[in-house]
C-alpha cells in the first residue's frame, strides 16, 4: 500500500493551527506528513511563515506520524546546523524523520543580503553541503574549505541510524544529477508525462531502485467554484516557472508577477476538482507511475473539509 501523507504549509497557517490540521489528518488516517521551510510566505494573502524546525519537534511529539521537510542547507542555514537539527530529531524519534534538500529560493535565502548565485553554483554548494551533512552523521570531525567552510565540526548526539536524505528536484537536470547522491527523490505534481520524464532522469542518473515521493498540489472544496477560487486566491503566486520563482526575493514581487493570472489558469499547476472520484483517479495514476509516497497539499484554506472528505472517500480506495 502506498502511504498517503498530509503536507503542512507553513506559508498559509499559523504554527498552532497547522499543528491542529496535522493532528486531524493523523486521526483521520493519513499515514505520514511533511512541511515546508520558509522565512517568507509566497504572498501577503497566505500571511504566515512559522519556523519549521521548532514546529517539527512539536509535531513529532504530538502525532504518531513520520515527518519530513524540504530544506536549503546552504544560505539561511549552514549544513552543520541542519545536520545537528536532523540528528537530534532522529535520535528522539527514531525512524520518523526524513530530510529533503534543494538549492533554495531567493524569497527565503535573500534575507541575508548576500549575492544570489546562479543555479549551477547553488547546486555545487548543495553537493558540498550533502557531503558535510553525511560526514557529520557518520560521527566524523569535519573541516572543509570550498564554497562552504567548516572548521573542526563534530556532532556528539547522534541517532543509531541516520535519517534518509532526499533530493528535491523540479527539473530533469537536477533529478538526473541527484540520482547519484540522494537516497530518494521528491518532486511536485505536474502532467503525467512530465512526471515520468523526471522519474526517468533520476533513474538514469543513478537513482534506480531508490524511493520516489510526490508532493501533490490540489484544490478540493464542496463545489467547483470554491475549489477554483481557493486555488487562485492562495496559490496563484506559485504558478511561476522554477527559473523565475527561485530568483524573486519578496512576496510583493510574486504578487506582481502573477497579477495577470486568471482563476482558470490555475488548472495548469494545481489539480482542481470538487469530485473526490476525480482526485482518486489522479492519485491512482501517480501510484501506477511508481511513486512510493504521495503527500497531499490542499492549497486552499478549507483544510478540515479536505481532510474529512478524503479520509472517507479517497484514502480507503487507495488502500
Amino acid at each position: 500500500m502506498t502511504p498517503i501523507g498530509y503536507h503542512a504549509s507553513h506559508e498559509q497557517f499559523s504554527p498552532s493551527e497547522l499543528l491542529r490540521h496535522l493532528q486531524a489528518a493523523a486521526e483521520a488516517g493519513f499515514a505520514s506528513g511533511m512541511c515546508s521551510d520558509h522565512f517568507h510566505p509566497w504572498s501577503e494573502k497566505q500571511g504566515h511563515s512559522g519556523f519549521a524546525w521548532a514546529w517539527l519537534g512539536t509535531a513529532l511529539q504530538a502525532t504518531p506520524l513520520d515527518l519530513g521537510v524540504v530544506n536549503a542547507p546552504i544560505f539561511r542555514y549552514h549544513p552543520a546546523l541542519i545536520a545537528q537539527a536532523a540528528a537530534t530529531l532522529t535520535e528522539m524519534f527514531p525512524g520518523r524523520f526524513w530530510l529533503a534538500v534543494g538549492s533554495g529560493e531567493a524569497i527565503n535565502e535573500g534575507i541575508l543580503g548576500r549575492h544570489w548565485p546562479l543555479k549551477e553554483t547553488r547546486n555545487a554548494m548543495l553537493r558540498e553541503a550533502v557531503d558535510i551533512i553525511r560526514a557529520l552523521w557518520n560521527g566524523e570531525e569535519v573541516t572543509h574549505h570550498g564554497l562552504i567552510t567548516v572548521e573542526r565540526a563534530r556532532l556528539y548526539s547522534l541517532p543509531d541510524e541516520a535519517p534518509r536524505l532526499f533530493a528535491a528536484a523540479l527539473t530533469l537536470e537536477t533529478a538526473r544529477w541527484a540520482g547519484e547522491w540522494a537516497d530518494g527523490l521528491i518532486t511536485v505534481s505536474s502532467e503525467p508525462e512530465a512526471q515520468q520524464r523526471l522519474i526517468d532522469a533520476f533513474r538514469e542518473g543513478g537513482g534506480e531502485g531508490k524511493p520516489l515521493y510526490l508532493q501533490v498540489k490540489l484544490s478540493y472544496a464542496a463545489d467547483e467554484a470554491t475549489a477554483l477560487a481557493g486555488a487562485h486566491d492562495q496559490w496563484r503566486t506559485n504558478a511561476l516557472p522554477g527559473e523565475l520563482s527561485q530568483n524573486l526575493c519578496h512576496p510583493r514581487q510574486f504578487e506582481l508577477a502573477t497579477a495577470h493570472l486568471r482563476p482558470e489558469d490555475m488548472h495548469r499547476s494545481v489539480r482542481i476538482s470538487a469530485s473526490p472520484a476525480r482526485h482518486l483517479d489522479w492519485l491512482q495514476g501517480d501510484i501506477e507511475q511508481g511513486f512510493d509516497r504521495l503527500y497531499l497539499h490542499n492549497v486552499n484554506r478549507e483544510q478540515r473539509t479536505f481532510i474529512e472528505t478524503f479520509a472517507s472517500e479517497v484514502l480507503p480506495q487507495l488502500r
